[in-house]
């Protein structure tokens, strides 16, 4: 995996409805608009929430539900459609992900043999999940909505010490490392105001670890900006259709428009290019005609010691640099020139 090319995970979710048909059909169309990996959320409503519970503001206006664990309980997968979405996976050449809510997902995914485990925004706090999560010794997403600067610190002083403990080895690097954390604004959809992309750069100074960027907002414009600040790892929201019912599909974005923003994506990686200052292959002809040349301005005899009347700078750029053009006076002509010679260096004593 190139250090180079983000990672690009369209997050399916929840928009499968508990549907496994419409689970399938999210892995096939992340798949075809390119993304690195298809990612899912693997829980129990009684492991979540209690009776009463009452669900977001969003939540209510996109399902109508008013209790989060009545909602969560029509949006479960079983262990054996987490199977068949993982074997769906493997068929169409795409990494398989999701998310774990509670210590027994964790089992179950690392018995599907997940490459890594993406930890949710609101489980930043949940030390028993992160040191579980820790515990299998794979790499780790860590979204960081909602959360302090001091929250995001702990929950990486979590991690780390449970890596610590005695156990297999720590995780080899995965995307950009062991541990990567995800910026995030956890607001459906979250309005650009209140996106904040310059906590990509305060989370990397503060961690020194690497960060990505999990988009809530409307459109393209946010990934694009995230990955110019150094995002490694980019996650959105994908649905078939925003108009299917359900809390999240009217802040994802459709199939076409997932695969044009993985497009300008990677456009945006060949445009940020490697940051050495130096020109480009692509710029040699043009600077050849752009730039000048020291010329005569008038024609002159053998042996004149030239002036700086003597001289003009005009393109093209095939004689002694417009640079050198100090360089050039006291020299003497060893032959006679004419008005409008372009000066080489062999031309003079």
């Amino acid at each position: 995996m190139s250090p180079d090319r983000v990672f690009v995970i369209a997050e399916a979710g929840v928009n499968h409805n508990g549907r496994l048909d419409l689970a399938l059909a999210l892995v096939d169309a992340a798949a075809a608009a390119g993304a690195d990996a298809v990612k899912f959320q693997t829980f129990r409503a009684e492991d979540l929430a209690l009776p009463g519970t009452a669900t977001a503001a969003y939540q209510q206006g996109n399902t109508g539900e008013t209790d989060q664990l009545a909602m969560l309980r029509k949006l479960e997968l079983s262990a054996a459609q987490h199977e068949a979405i993982a074997a769906r996976c493997a068929e169409r050449g795409i990494e398989f992900m999701s998310t774990p809510f509670s210590e027994s997902a964790v089992d179950l995914l690392v018995s599907l043999k997940v490459r890594r485990l993406k930890i949710s925004s609101g489980e930043i706090t949940n030390r028993p999940l992160l040191e579980k999560a820790a515990s299998a010794r794979l790499p780790l997403l860590l979204s960081t909505g909602m959360a302090t600067l001091d929250e995001a610190r702990q929950a990486v002083a979590w991690v780390q010490a449970a890596w610590r403990h005695p156990g297999p080895p720590r995780p080899a690097a995965g995307v950009d490392g062991p541990l990567v954390l995800l910026h995030c604004t956890s607001a459906y959809p979250a309005p650009d105001a209140a996106l904040n992309l310059r906590a990509l750069r305060t989370l990397a100074d503060a961690t020194g670890l690497p960060v990505g960027y999990s988009d809530h907002s409307l459109g393209n414009v946010a990934a694009l900006a995230a990955a110019s600040l150094g995002a490694c790892v980019l996650e959105k929201h994908i649905t078939l259709d925003r108009k299917l019912p359900g809390p999240d599909h009217q802040a994802s974005s459709e199939p076409a428009e997932f695969a044009a923003l993985v497009h300008e994506l990677r456009r945006v990686e060949a445009m940020l290019g490697d940051g050495v200052k130096a020109p480009r292959p692509d710029e040699f002809e043009v600077r050849a005609v752009a730039r000048r040349s020291v010329v005569l301005a008038q024609t002159l005899p053998a042996g004149t010691v030239l002036a700086r009347e003597h001289l003009l700078l005009r393109r093209p750029a095939s004689g002694i640099a417009a640079a050198e053009l100090d360089a050039v006076p006291g020299r003497r002509l060893r032959a006679d020139a004419d008005a409008g010679t372009v000066l080489q260096w062999a031309m003079l004593e």
